[in-house]
């Protein structure tokens, strides 16, 4: 009997520390995540170079339109080769910002599922 009971409190205490270091590595990966994403974006925003918009034509061919410095360029970007199609101006552009086509934060996403679920309850 005491035995059984030596074995469950050893078990549950395995458990503790299965789950402690679970949640250790998840919190871990979190953060090394956020500080990777975080280089990567102060690396991207050069200044000079941005893409506006970007079209798919196949898995593997884009259409681009990259302003760099003052100058506005269509460029066909395919698997090994990039290649200039046209030069813009600024007037020919419709550079309004457009969030309804461009992907959100998670944290707005996560929002919108909350209401929609507090609607569908209340």
């Amino acid at each position: 009997m005491l035995l059984t009971a030596v074995s469950r409190a050893d078990s549950y205490v395995q458990f503790m520390t299965v789950l402690i270091l679970f949640v250790f590595v998840l919190a871990i990966t979190y953060l090394v995540t956020r500080w990777i994403a975080g280089y990567q974006k102060g690396k991207a925003g050069c200044g000079n170079l941005e893409i506006i918009e970007t079209c798919r034509i196949t898995p593997n061919k884009y259409i681009q339109i990259v302003r760099a410095g003052t100058k506005y360029l269509v460029i066909a970007v395919g698997k090994d080769e990039v290649h200039m199609l046209s030069e813009l101006s600024e007037s020919q552009l419709d550079l309004q910002k457009n969030t309804e086509g461009q992907i959100a934060d998670f944290a707005s996403i996560l929002d919108k599922v909350k209401m929609l679920k507090e609607k569908d309850k209340g």
